[in-house]
């Protein structure tokens, strides 16, 4: 009996042994080694964040030449002036517009300036003087007796950050100054918002984060036609040979481009990088057959058939399959001698003088006829040399409005001068960066809110530590273009928004983020129970049999003490 006490209860401590050293050690060595790992995210810094209150502020400087105020306004002029305009765009986001305004009077260089014969060679001379920085804008100020400007124009825009606003007839020299700035503050403020930024083209970058009013059609128009901010483009000119035994074309596509892309591209390069390249394709159609016209003896292409010509000429043109940057393409086609002369028409049924139209977010294409060179006595195929100057001059123009350089319909009496040689006017350039710079932040903002929402919702996602650090920095970044934002500095403000959407997305977007992401509960189960069930079910017996031994010795002592 001893001895068979003495192996029961040896038993039971192995037992009781082995099951606290399961709890104590198994356990918790098994949770530490299975858990997911999640590196630590700025979670409050993300939902401040998704609250987005942006200010942005524009330096705007004016001076008042010769004859527009007396020596006594001018002591009595204020130095700066601020104004500010808030606007709620939704629940989460809203807008405040800050302008900082410095008045002062003309130097005697500003006056030699404004005393060229045209307000071109004006605008170039202050150019000379000084040059404003990115995203600040200067007035001057012309009596009425300027021959500057034509008699119906009382604003002339010019190609860099410079506008000149004539004083108006009803401000001569023995109004108050109080009725003076009173008078031009509404057009100093149209033409801020025709140089600088204005609510519409701010609310439009926001496209992706609020919805659009339907009354702003133009504005959503614009939105949809550019492409969206992103790093890089890559930019495709394709010369479309639909019959090369009929004409064998020369264009000089490097030299056309260096011409006239490559400056725009240049000014271009704090907003994005961009790559070129060209091809040419021959046996290339359309896809659509062009209609025949016998009263103009040509052929033409409606409106209601240009959406059928892209898709089959985009399964020739490929893509870069290294770069993930979207593709602008541009394509020249040249059309057979069967099918020449052919012309675009509009809605109206009327020749589009361009003889090209462009697709939102995909690219532009042009026809250019050479039916001229068609004579009875030319030998097949015809050389024929494109002119480049008339492509390049429409590929430009599409160009600017793909990459969401609008041209601002100008107020009454405003005259604005053309862009120059570059394509882009500084302060085209200014308005691009704005509306980018806003974009970025929107953008950056909801993908990182998306990305912690998803974190936040599924448990199994692994957050390793390089996320964490692109989701950091992505968080710093934003932060600091808000307040470049809100100081004024534009080109800072771009800048820190593109590192922000690029963090955001790489961390939105890293594979190890799709591991035990589709890893249900049920699969874990199908996993552990084979391999802890068989070691579990001995020391579950063995405790309950314990227990139950134990509860039997307790009711025997309760009886023999009964």
């Amino acid at each position: 009996m001893a001895t068979s006490e003495v192996e029961r209860r040896r038993g039971q401590l192995a037992a009781l042994s082995i099951a606290a050293v399961v709890i104590m050690v198994g356990v918790p060595l098994w949770w530490r080694t299975t858990e997911t790992y999640r590196a630590w995210l700025p979670v409050s810094q993300i939902n401040e964040l998704a609250n987005m209150q942006l200010q942005l502020s524009a330096d705007v400087e004016v001076v008042f030449a010769r004859g527009t105020v007396t020596p006594e306004q001018q002591k009595k002029v204020p130095l700066t002036q601020t104004q500010d305009e808030e606007h709620t765009v939704d629940e989460n986001t809203a807008l405040r517009y800050r302008y900082e305004i410095r008045y002062r009077t003309a130097t005697i260089m500003e006056e030699d300036a404004l005393d060229q014969p045209t307000a071109a060679e004006a605008d170039l001379s202050l150019h000379t003087l000084s040059e404003s920085p990115c995203g600040s804008l200067v007035v001057y100020v012309i009596p009425e007796s300027s021959s500057l400007l034509p008699e119906d124009m009382d604003v002339y825009i010019g190609q860099r950050r410079t506008a000149l606003l004539r004083i108006g007839a009803q401000m001569r020299v023995g109004r108050t100054v109080e009725q003076l700035l009173a008078h031009l503050e509404p057009r100093i403020k149209q033409v801020l918002q025709v140089m600088s930024f204005s609510h519409t083209d701010i609310t439009a970058a926001l496209s992706d984060r609020v919805r659009l009013s339907p009354g702003n059609k133009e504005s959503i128009a614009d939105s949809m036609r550019a492409f969206k901010s992103s790093p890089g483009y890559e930019i495709t000119f394709s010369l479309l040979n639909p019959d090369p035994k009929s004409h064998r074309l020369h264009w000089d596509i490097e030299g056309a481009v260096q011409t006239y892309i490559q400056p725009l591209l240049t000014k271009l390069a704090p907003v994005a990088n961009f790559s070129l390249d060209s091809q040419t394709l021959y046996y290339a159609m359309l896809g659509v057959n062009p209609r025949f016209d016998s009263s103009s003896s040509a052929y033409t292409l409606n409106s209601d058939s240009l959406a059928h010509v892209i898709n089959p000429v985009e399964a020739r043109l490929g893509s870069n399959a290294a770069s993930s940057n979207p593709v602008l393409n541009f394509l020249l086609y040249v059309p057979d001698a069967h099918h020449s002369p052919l012309y675009i028409h509009d809605n109206k049924k009327q020749e589009v003088p361009s003889n090209a139209f462009h697709s939102p977010r995909w690219g532009g294409i042009m026809v250019y006829n050479v039916n001229g060179f068609y004579r009875p006595e030319a030998v097949l195929p015809v050389d024929i040399n494109i002119n480049m100057a008339k492509v390049m001059g429409v590929f430009l123009a599409q160009l600017r409005l793909l990459l969401g350089v609008q041209s601002s319909t100008a107020p009454p009496g405003f005259l604005m001068a053309p862009c120059g040689s570059t394509g882009l006017a500084d302060w085209e350039l200014d308005r691009l960066m704005w509306s980018r710079s806003v974009e970025n932040v929107a953008t950056a903002t909801t993908t990182i809110t998306s990305l912690a929402q998803l974190l936040d919702q599924i448990g199994n996602i692994v957050i390793n530590d390089n996320i964490a650090e692109q989701v950091s920095s992505a968080v710093t970044s934003l932060q600091l273009a808000v307040a470049e934002l809100e100081a004024g500095n534009l080109g800072f403000a771009l800048q820190y928004s593109k590192e922000a959407i690029m963090a955001s997305e790489r961390a939105f977007f890293d594979p190890s983020l799709l591991h035990l992401l589709y890893f249900p509960d049920d699969q874990k189960f199908a996993i552990y129970i084979p391999l802890f069930l068989p070691m579990c079910v001995p020391i579950l017996l063995s405790l309950l049999k314990i227990v139950s031994e134990a509860r039997q010795k307790r009711r025997e002592k309760q009886a023999k003490k009964d």
